[in-house]
């Protein structure tokens, strides 16, 4: 499994691979300083199996420069590890095609957990952050026509609690816990929901969840 961590801080890069390698001792990491070195190893390491990326490195435009990363290589997994703490920037990510958000601010076990969840194949977002749009007057972004078109009245009130969750941040275990359900129940909603949905794939199941009910105020 190859890891990039694209950073243009060294203290930062190091941290993250110490965490990465405690974590799965088979890892093969590469760093980048900037956006042109990052663009260099993807082309040389296609097969990447994960980019830790910072918002703010020499020649990347923050999400703009996400969105042009995302374009030219699609199917490399990207987790954003940022100085922001606006959820702004966390939705914006996602729907950039993020499958994490692990602010900088965030203390040694909580990137771990983060880490490990990516790893395992879930999504991590911050909570803490996501939760704190639910007390925030701003509005929601706009819906696009494909988003409109997708009506949240076709879905249980099971897959809305399941998907209310997914969109705070909950990985599928806490979920399960907080439900009284079990892992395989809560992926099976989720499985459901995408139908209902005419979701593609987890990644936009996500998406969705944190647009449409993470940013939902109580």
């Amino acid at each position: 499994m190859k890891v990039i961590i694209a950073d243009d801080h060294w203290v930062v890069r190091q941290s993250l691979k110490q965490v990465m390698r405690r974590l799965n001792q088979t890892l093969e990491t590469y760093e980048a300083e900037t956006f042109g070195e990052l663009t260099a190893l993807l082309g040389k390491h296609p097969d990447t199996s994960l980019v830790l990326l910072d918002l703010v490195m020499p020649g990347f435009e923050e999400l703009g420069g996400l969105r042009a990363l995302r374009t030219k290589f699609r199917d490399v997994p990207v987790v954003i590890v940022s100085v922001h703490e606006d959820v702004e920037y966390v939705i914006r990510s996602v729907e950039q095609g993020a499958i994490g958000y692990i602010p900088k601010s965030s203390d040694g076990p909580e990137i771990e957990r983060a880490l490990e969840r990516v790893l395992a194949g879930e999504v991590s977002f911050p909570r803490r952050i996501l939760e704190r749009s639910r007390s925030s007057s701003s509005p929601p972004p706009p819906k696009t026509q494909a988003s409109s078109a997708r009506d949240v009245d076709t879905l249980t009130e099971r897959e809305r609690d399941v998907l209310s969750l997914l969109g705070s941040g909950s990985s599928v275990k806490n979920i399960a816990e907080k439900l009284g359900l079990s892992s395989q129940t809560v992926r099976i909603h989720i499985g459901n929901a995408m139908k209902k949905l005419n979701l593609p794939d987890r990644t936009s199941a996500v998406h969705y969840a944190v647009t449409h009910f993470g940013r939902a105020s109580v």
